[in-house]
């Protein structure tokens, strides 16, 4: 458990501070320093800060908002690693944008880095916890609401969320069934015929829903699930005509659908379902003048009871850094 960091001065912003915070695990530190101290590398760089550590305590010098937050990051992430929880690079940028949103209390406050946060998804591999401030709203969407849209850019967990918690309710039994789907719509490119059977022909358009399930369930239970039927992963096409019960629902690259497959595919909503329908608008590959069916679903939907929709921007980007920078610089003025 780690203590509160030892009083320092009140400081005015733009004043230089040194904090100290004291952890009672040293064998601990390894973990949370990174292997070379990747870890504190990382926190300094982007906190302009200077951290030195000596035994169990743990100093920081900068700026006084900077060394308060660096503190914070480093309470937050010694919390998680005595929880079990896997810390790498991805983890250490989100905790670090995180403590940027002074309503998180509960999730990153100093405070409270020996509770467990209060929104995670567990799933057979690991436990899920929010990396950027948007995703705290979507995944408490994703635990309540019937129909969640979720908007924006590569890299910003959309379907990785939608697909843990999807998991996660398949093996509580909250549902029966997992469906994921995806338009087949070429990015630009004219791919021809593909060689194969039905299977092997859609599989290069679902990869990432594959990737995004063995990330959350050991291989053989993906396998043995997806043979059962518990587990179907099917183009877009294959929705019409079915009623969906007691199931979760996930379409992705939902912008390469029309409006009449998106009022196909919504329609098919049945009791006791979840239906997840993620996309970037800015993203469309449909062939013009075709209007994206995410975009006109939207427009029309949003703000009807049990409906949500969740929006992320550049800046909720999660992957590396650079993503998020790329994707600022095409977004951004004259793009």
């Amino acid at each position: 458990m780690s203590k509160r960091p030892l009083s320092a001065t009140p400081a005015e912003p733009g004043d230089r501070v040194r904090l100290t915070a004291e952890f009672e695990r040293t064998q601990l530190l390894g973990i949370l320093f990174g292997e070379f101290d990747r870890n504190l590398v990382a926190i300094e760089n982007r906190l302009g800060v200077y951290i030195s550590a000596r035994g169990n305590r743990v100093q920081i010098e900068g700026e006084a908002e900077a060394a308060a937050r660096a503190r914070d990051v480093l309470i937050d992430l010694y919390g998680r690693i005595e929880r079990g929880e896997e810390v790498d690079a991805g983890l250490v940028d989100g905790v670090i944008a995180m403590t940027a949103q002074p309503t998180l209390d509960g999730i990153i406050r100093a405070d409270k880095g020996d509770a467990a946060p209060t929104v995670m998804i567990r799933t057979r591999k690991k436990t899920i916890v929010p990396r950027a401030p948007s995703q705290v709203p979507y995944m408490q969407a994703l635990a309540r609401d019937d129909v969640i849209f979720a908007l924006g850019p590569a890299g910003t967990g959309k379907t990785y969320l939608a697909v843990a918690q999807a998991v996660a309710q398949l093996i509580t039994g909250s549902v029966q069934r997992l469906i994921l789907s995806r338009p087949a719509v070429e990015a630009g490119e004219k791919l021809g015929f593909l060689p194969g059977d039905m299977k092997e022909k859609v599989d290069p358009y679902l990869r990432p829903l594959y990737d995004a399930l063995h990330d959350c369930l050991p291989a053989e239970q993906v396998e043995r699930r997806i043979a059962s039927g518990e587990i179907e992963i099917a183009p877009l096409a294959f929705m019409r005509g079915r009623t969906l019960a007691d199931a979760f629902i996930i379409l992705d690259e939902a912008q390469n659908t029309t409006i009449p497959q998106m009022k196909m595919f919504l329609t098919r909503f049945g009791m006791n379902s979840r239906m997840v329908i993620c996309g970037d608008p800015k993203q469309v590959d449909l062939p013009a003048p075709a209007t994206s069916g995410l975009a006109d679903a939207v427009a029309r939907l949003e703000g009807i009871e049990g409906i949500n929709v969740s929006r992320f921007t550049s800046a909720d980007v999660v992957r590396h850094p650079i993503v998020g920078r790329i994707v600022e610089a095409y977004e951004g003025p004259g793009a």
